[in-house]
């Protein structure tokens, strides 16, 4: 097998949605050089430079768009399958920690991140499933060594925590509700992060859900509100509840499909656009929302319509570009194709009519490349084969070939950085299937102190790096890790919680495929689901494509 290094300047040419002044260029040529790009011009332009005659001219004849950014996932959960929801609930705080929800969710999670082998096949497969789906930057997995050492995993996928470009500033992230009386506490945090905040806010329909909002209030003047805060859900607020985050200078990430699925509801985006709220969105996680933004630009598009048709396919489709990207002060560098931003970039098949809605209507087999700072991530091979134009790319370290329905999909997931050793997706899935048909075992394996885990074979996991012998034994830290639960075990609350993994983990789970268009079953267990609204049931299938 060859190394070589795909082409770092070549030009991209398409439909180009720049998200930005001059806005849609049906014939455009996008000039990249060491991953910026250095100029967004038409193809039939004179060449931009001398140095660019040599390099690939690469033709799509699709549409080119910023890549996705995502700022709410719960990666280290989403091997889990579609959870299916007992009851309506109407905050948070009534289904984290249940029984249900441990057995069939957090326990078997929590296993895998601790099983060598599984934890960063879990790893490789969460960060695909949303590179799969054109997303380019999301929320990140941090992992912690057996020395203690922890840190946001740096990888293909750039990571909102830990984004890997010394001028992309980190966010914070924080998943328990505000504290009582602790206004002027967020306040200080907020002023010393000066960067973004994203946290869980306001997560249900409630009036104990919209309290935890309400911890924010300092005075009868002042809140705990500027343009760090990035409220998650923001699913009970109302429209004097929006003013003050507008006011603020605050942003929110909406997640539709989670916030039905467990609360019949969610959040009143007319009365957040009224108020001017800057909006983003998010898939949530595996076992209540969408596998990547695809699914859930299509949920949010449905829930607009409903709502009197809140949002332009233009709007919905800055939720996921512009927005995010304002939110987490990256939009000088990301969230358009403009000159001097980086190469961040996803394209979709065709060029249809509406470009905004050319994007909406996308599935996982339309994505034909992506790109994340400069460099070919996935894509078909028509494509990926420019960026190596003297090579075959079956003859290439590095690449990666996978099957994407009926369609195959070539991955470069080679990166300085990578903990993963280059793990290819492909043997990725077959570990973490492997695992999970293993579950009641490696879940005594973790109890017992045992980490090598064991495939059918007996045999140690072929998996490298973090399971290497003598070398680091990576876990993943899940960031759902029931933190404000802590005050509940500690009063004999919830005490079947300290029962050993084995208690709970007794049954195998089937690993679901990694993208919607794979999975025969996705939409046939989402429109079974009892808090489905019926404007969201009866209006997904066309959506996907189906009858």
């Amino acid at each position: 097998m060859t190394d070589v290094a795909p082409a770092d300047r070549y030009v991209l040419e398409g439909r180009v949605v720049t998200m930005a002044s001059p806005g849609v260029i049906s014939d455009g040529a996008i000039y990249v050089d060491g991953g910026v790009i250095e100029a967004v011009q038409h193809a039939a332009d004179p060449i931009l430079h001398a140095k660019y005659e040599g390099a690939p001219r690469i033709r799509t004849g699709d549409t080119i768009y910023p890549g996705l950014i995502e700022l709410h996932n719960h990666l280290s959960y989403n091997a889990m399958p579609l959870w299916d929801v007992p009851q309506m609930y109407t905050n948070n705080g009534q289904w984290r920690g249940t029984p249900g929800y441990t057995r069939e969710i957090t326990k078997p999670s929590q296993v895998l991140g601790q099983t060598p082998g599984a934890a960063q096949a879990l790893v490789r497969y969460a960060e695909c499933r949303a590179l799969l789906g054109g997303v380019t930057s999301s929320q990140g997995i941090s992992l912690a060594s057996a020395g203690g050492i922890e840190k946001y995993y740096q990888g293909i996928v750039r990571n909102v925590e830990s984004p890997d470009h010394p001028d992309l500033p980190p966010a914070e992230t924080k998943i328990a509700n505000p504290a009582i009386g602790g206004a002027q506490a967020y306040l200080d945090t907020f002023l010393a992060v000066n960067t973004c905040y994203l946290q869980h806010l306001s997560e249900g329909t409630d009036a104990t859900a919209r309290g935890w909002f309400l911890r924010l209030q300092i005075d009868d003047s002042s809140w705990a509100v500027n343009d760090v805060l990035c409220g998650i859900h923001c699913a009970a607020l109302r429209r004097e509840d929006f003013d003050v985050l507008a006011a603020g200078g605050a942003s929110m990430v909406w997640s539709p499909l989670s916030n039905y699925l467990l609360y019949g509801e969610t959040a009143d985006i007319a009365a957040a656009k009224a108020a001017g709220v800057n909006m983003a969105i998010g898939s949530d996680w595996a076992p209540s929302g969408s596998k990547n933004l695809l699914g859930e630009l299509k949920v949010a598009w449905l829930a607009s319509r409903h709502a009197g048709d809140q949002f332009t396919p233009k709007e919905l489709v800055a939720m996921a570009t512009t927005n995010p990207a304002l939110a987490v002060k990256w939009d000088h560098l990301l969230g358009s194709i403009e000159p001097g931003r980086l190469a961040d970039l996803m394209v979709v098949d065709g060029q249809t009519d509406d470009p905004f809605e050319h994007l909406l209507l996308a599935r996982e087999t339309s994505v034909t490349l992506v790109l994340i700072n400069g460099t070919p991530r996935v894509g078909q091979k028509r494509l990926m084969s420019r960026f190596w134009p003297d090579h075959d790319l079956t003859n290439l370290s590095g690449i990666d070939r996978y099957a994407v329905a009926r369609s195959t999909r070539y991955l470069y997931l080679t990166h300085d950085d990578d903990l993963l050793d280059g793990l290819p997706l492909s043997q990725a899935v077959d570990d973490l299937a492997e695992a999970m048909r293993n579950l009641p075992q490696l879940a005594g394996d973790v109890d017992d102190g045992i980490v090598a885990p064991l495939t059918t074979e007996g045999t140690v996991a072929m998996a490298g790096g973090m399971a290497e012998p003598g070398g680091p034994i990576w876990r993943v830290v899940p960031d759902f890790e029931e933190e404000d639960l802590e005050a509940a075990l500690a009063a004999g609350e919830f005490s079947i919680l300290a029962e050993p993994y084995r208690f709970w983990v007794t049954e195998p789970i089937d690993l679901d495929p990694i993208t919607e268009v794979q999975d025969q079953n996705y939409l046939r267990r989402l429109l079974s689901a009892a808090n489905l609204p019926e404007h969201i049931r009866n209006g997904l299938p066309a959506m996907h494509g189906r009858p």
